[in-house]
C-alpha cells in the first residue's frame, strides 16, 4: 500500500500544491541528477563517447514498462506536440476525409491536424461533451467511413473526464482510422496498455504526472508505423553512430524500431537523467499503486463537493487522478485567486476548477481545499 511521498519532494509545510496537471513538482533525487548534468557539461573533457547512449536506453526501457511497450517503439522529443507532429506527417489524410477531436481539447493534439486538414482538403469534426460524460459514444457517434483518424487523449485535460480507449479503438479499426493519443494528463498515473488499445502513436510531456523536467517527451509508435519519415534529419538516429569517427561515412539506414523519429541532440546530460531519476521512482512505486493512492484523495474530493451541491463527474467517469468542480454562481477564476491567497494551488479550466492531486498529497490537503472553498461560498 503507497504512502504519502512528501518527504521525497522539496514542497513547504504551509503549501497545498493540487496542481499536477498544469506541472509537478521534481522530485528530490531528478533534481540532484540534473545538477549532476550539469556537472557534466561543466567538465566535457571527462564526458567519452560511450555517455551518449546508456541513460536513454535506459530513459526508454522505464517508460516502455509503463505503457506496456518494448524500448524499440519509442522515441525521444522535445514535447508532446514534436511527436503529434511526427503522426501528422506520417499518417496519410486524403481530400474529403474527417480528423475527429475532442471539444476543448487541449491544443498540442489539434493544431498539427487542423494544418494537414487544410494541406489535404479534410475536415475537422469535434466530438461534444455529454451529459453523461461518455466521451467514447461521442467520438463514435463522430466515426463513420470516411473518418482518416481520431487524435485525443485518455482523458479530457479540463476536467479528467475519462476516455474509454478500447472502445474508440475498435470502432477505428472497424473503418480503417488511425488512433494519436495525447497521453500527457493520464500517462504514470494511470494504466495505459497500447497492446490493449492498439493505437498508432501515443505521445506524451513527462513533465506533469511523471514528474519530470520540462522540454523531454516521449512518442510510442507501433511496430507498423516505424518505416515513417522523420521530422528531422540526425546523425545519432543512423546505424553505427556510436563510431564517431566514422561519422563522415553518411549513411541512409536508420537504428532498429521508432529510433528514426528520434529528435537531435537527444542524449540532453542534463534533462535525460533528471527523466530516468524520476521514472524510477514509479518504476519503485508501481503505476496501479500511484492510481490507487490518488484515486482515494478525489474520491474525498468528490465527496465532499457532493455535499456542497457542487457538479462533477460522476465516479464511473471519473479518471484517478484528476477532478474538475463546476461551481454553481461562483466565478471559477475568482475562486482559484482567494485559493492562491491562501497557497492551496489548482488550476481553472473551461469552467470547472481542477483539482491535480499526486503522491506528495495527503487527505489534509483536500481538507484544506475545502476549507478555503466553502469561505468563497459563504462570502
Amino acid at each position: 500500500m503507497l504512502t504519502c511521498q512528501k518527504h521525497l519532494f522539496d514542497i513547504p509545510e504551509d503549501v497545498t500544491y493540487l496542481n499536477c496537471a498544469y506541472m509537478g513538482p521534481l522530485p528530490r533525487v531528478a533534481a540532484e541528477a540534473g545538477q549532476r548534468g550539469i556537472k557534466v557539461k561543466q567538465e566535457p573533457w571527462k564526458l567519452s563517447t560511450d555517455d551518449f547512449f546508456p541513460e536513454v536506453k535506459r530513459s526508454k526501457e522505464l517508460f516502455a514498462v509503463i505503457i506496456g511497450a518494448n524500448a524499440q517503439d519509442i522515441s525521444i522529443a522535445p514535447s508532446a506536440s514534436y511527436g503529434i507532429a511526427t503522426a501528422a506527417k506520417n499518417l496519410t489524410i486524403k481530400p474529403g476525409q474527417s480528423i475527429v477531436v475532442l471539444d476543448e481539447q487541449f491544443p498540442s493534439n489539434v493544431y498539427s491536424w487542423r494544418r494537414k486538414a487544410a494541406e489535404n482538403g479534410a475536415t475537422i469534426k469535434f466530438a461534444k461533451r455529454r451529459e453523461d460524460y461518455d466521451w467514447a459514444a461521442s467520438i463514435i457517434e463522430q466515426i463513420d467511413e470516411n473518418t482518416a483518424l481520431v487524435a485525443t487523449g485518455n482523458v479530457h485535460w479540463t476536467d479528467g473526464s475519462v476516455i474509454d480507449l478500447v472502445k474508440v479503438s475498435a470502432a477505428c479499426k472497424a473503418v480503417g482510422a488511425a488512433l494519436v493519443i495525447d497521453g500527457t494528463q493520464s500517462i504514470g498515473v494511470q494504466p495505459l496498455d497500447v497492446k490493449a488499445i492498439r493505437p498508432d502513436f501515443v505521445a506524451v510531456g513527462v513533465y506533469k504526472w511523471m514528474l519530470g523536467p520540462y522540454s523531454y517527451a516521449y512518442l510510442y509508435s507501433a511496430p507498423w508505423q516505424q518505416k515513417g519519415v522523420p521530422l528531422e534529419e540526425n546523425w545519432i538516429t543512423r546505424k553505427g553512430s556510436g563510431n564517431f569517427a566514422g561519422l563522415v561515412d553518411y549513411v541512409d539506414d536508420y537504428g532498429p524500431g521508432a529510433e528514426r523519429y528520434d529528435q537531435g541532440e537527444r542524449s540532453n546530460f542534463i534533462l535525460t537523467p533528471m527523466t530516468v531519476a524520476s521514472l524510477e521512482l514509479f518504476q519503485k512505486w508501481t503505476v496501479p499503486a500511484v492510481a490507487e493512492y490518488i484515486e482515494k484523495l478525489t474520491d474525498k474530493a468528490a465527496a465532499a463537493a457532493g455535499d456542497l451541491g457542487l457538479s462533477v463527474a460522476p465516479k464511473s467517469a471519473r479518471s484517478p487522478h484528476m477532478l474538475g468542480i463546476r461551481l454553481a454562481g461562483q466565478d471559477p477564476q475568482a475562486v482559484a485567486a482567494k485559493m492562491a491567497e491562501a497557497k492551496v494551488m489548482v488550476s481553472v479550466r473551461g469552467t470547472a476548477v481542477r483539482l491535480a492531486p499526486h503522491v506528495f498529497n495527503d487527505e489534509s490537503d483536500i481538507d484544506r481545499f475545502f476549507n478555503v472553498l466553502e469561505g468563497c461560498i459563504r462570502s
